[in-house]
């Protein structure tokens, strides 16, 4: 039997090595690859063609939601776990929204963690018990019809957003994402209109609790 290939994607060094530790005790599981944000993860799978990502949801630069978003869509072979210190509706929503196979609490033991993985290599998902109640409720908005309003803005939106709330200037976030300054002005707008959000404090106080990015401690 072939051994199960994984990459980490977690931006906090001693929390990741932890969990590298962890999948060591674990027989027929490779870690190719370890990353510290959203972008390198997308990089990694390309390159290393995983089995699975361990997909931290807040990271810099490109959040592991939208990171997801991007490697199910490019590489379909390939599930995602997301790790969350959260155990919310709202992050179990937009994590089934990313296309991830699975929702697992940083907090969890070595057997959960293990039954996780072992559940969605085998094609199945995986919700921890923690937040498994909300997703009953996350099935019912969407056959209502209902929206989060993070699953209002587009992704590019998304990134845009994440980028302001971690502080970047209008003009760096254009030089990262290689577009005018006008392009991300107007992304601004559109996405501050679709909020109904008018102030830069405000737009992060919504990236913190959607996930985008972590609170300063």
């Amino acid at each position: 039997m072939s051994r199960l290939r994984v990459i980490i994607a977690e931006d906090h060094k001693l929390v990741l090595a932890g969990m590298r530790a962890l999948l060591e005790r674990i027989d027929d599981i490779e870690v190719v690859s370890t990353v510290g944000d959203g972008w390198e993860a997308v990089k990694a799978v390309q390159a290393f063609a995983p089995d699975l990502v361990l997909m931290d949801i807040a990271m810099p630069e490109l959040n592991g939601m939208d990171a997801t978003s991007r490697i199910v869509k490019e590489f379909p072979t390939t599930r995602v776990i997301l790790l969350s210190m959260h155990a919310n509706e709202e992050y179990l929503q937009q994590a089934l929204q990313s296309g991830a196979s699975g929702y697992l609490l940083k907090g969890a033991e070595l057997a959960e963690l293990e039954l996780a993985i072992k559940t969605v290599s085998r094609g199945e998902s995986y919700l921890t018990p923690a937040v498994a109640k909300y997703a009953i409720a996350s099935y019912r908005d969407k056959s209502d019809g209902a929206i989060s309003p993070l699953g209002r803005l587009s992704m590019r939106q998304r990134e845009i957003l994440q980028l302001i709330a971690e502080g970047h200037t209008t003009k760096d976030i254009a030089q990262r994402l290689n577009v005018s300054v006008k392009t991300v002005e107007t992304h601004r707008a559109h996405l501050m209109e679709r909020l109904k959000i008018h102030d830069v404090p405000g737009l992060v106080r919504f990236a913190v609790r959607v996930g985008l990015i972590q609170p300063d401690l």
